[in-house]
């Protein structure tokens, strides 16, 4: 097959900051989704249907400014702290922008300081109104807890905090967001509906080989952090099956490469730029190619309930090179930079 025309995707998991980083990035999104689901984490946390609504026109003025007319639908995010209230999940819900309530478990990743430190102690009564609603709960599946070994995190968030959770709330929407172990599949798929996951281009590409192949390559760290083999077959495995608990959420986080190459560097790959591109070549690699849009077109709305995108994209298997740097107003060291893809995304 060298040409394939699919149903334009949506991205399920995104991260655009603020200001000038998301006037530099958000192209790379409208150029690849027609909707894309905003993350909450920004330095200044989205923490209320108010915060995400001034946050959607900033993003809106900034597409403006690149006056592309392509379809594009920002979908908003709000992130669950201690201190939300039942009355903020009403709020949400009633706003028609709110399309999902993140949990960043206290310091699990990048701009978590304001995330759930006890959540079935301080949340239960949020959790119950959002089970009610049909809220989602986006879940960033790890503990932090330094006794606990970072390769395992994953695992032990499924077992101490997702079974539980689950048992506790059964008709609460949840999709465990960017999973990247055999254990997260496993569970996704056992578990009652409704549960779904995303899974990332990066978890899909790479082992945890990757990060240290010739040195330290800190532009492969993110968080989740990379496993080991058996771990990436098992999640090409459930991208490509159609299953339709899975579906895309790139997670693209734009760092500036100053910021990846330090003493402290930032977690986080960047892939908006070519991420469609990335998936079709992995799914082609393995013999699924036929499997692509359901994977990043339709399973994702159907978790959702909104309805398909109604224009197509079109890719050629066409070998081409990722850049080894962009210029999204700051420097970016893209996910997979001076590697070669083998399907490109075409006019």
């Amino acid at each position: 097959m060298q040409k394939i025309t699919i149903t334009k995707p949506d991205d399920w998991h995104v991260h655009l900051r603020d200001d000038f980083i998301l006037e530099g990035v958000v192209k790379d999104s409208l150029k690849n989704f027609s909707r894309i689901l905003v993350m909450p984490n920004l330095v200044n946390p989205i923490k209320n249907t108010q915060d995400a609504i001034n946050y959607k026109t900033r993003i809106i003025n900034a597409i403006k400014k690149l006056k592309i007319h392509n379809y594009f639908e920002p979908l908003m995010s709000i992130y669950l702290t201690d201190n939300t209230s039942e009355k903020d999940i009403e709020l949400a819900f009633r706003s028609g922008v709110i399309f999902g309530v993140k949990l960043y478990p206290f310091r699990s990743t990048t701009n978590s300081f304001d995330g759930v430190t006890d959540l079935f102690g301080k949340c239960s009564l949020v959790l119950y109104k959002m089970e009610e609603l049909g809220i989602p709960l986006l879940i960033h599946g790890e503990v932090f807890n330094k006794t606990v070994d970072i390769f395992d995190r994953e695992l032990i968030f499924i077992e101490n905090i997702a079974i539980p959770l689950k048992e506790k709330f059964p008709k609460l929407k949840i999709v465990l967001e960017h999973i990247s172990t055999k254990d997260a599949v496993e569970y996704v798929k056992s578990a009652k509906d409704p549960i779904a996951a995303t899974i990332t281009p990066q978890h899909l590409f790479y082992n945890r080989n990757i990060i240290f192949n010739h040195g330290l390559n800190p532009h492969f760290y993110c968080l989740p952090i990379l496993k080991r083999e058996k771990h990436r077959l098992a999640l090409i495995e459930a991208a490509t099956i159609n299953n339709t608990k899975f579906f895309i959420g790139t997670d693209s986080a734009p760092h500036s490469k100053e910021n990846k190459e330090n003493e402290s560097g930032c977690a986080g790959c960047y892939s908006a730029c070519y991420a469609v591109e990335m998936y079709a070549t992995i799914f082609d690699r393995v013999g699924c190619i036929d499997k692509l849009e359901q994977f990043i077109s339709f399973n994702g709305p159907n978790f959702y309930g909104l309805p398909y995108n109604s224009t197509k994209i079109n890719l050629i298997k066409q070998s081409h090179i990722i850049p080894k740097k962009l210029n999204r107003n700051i420097e970016i060291v893209p996910l997979g930079a001076g590697e070669l893809l083998d399907w490109k995304l075409v006019e």
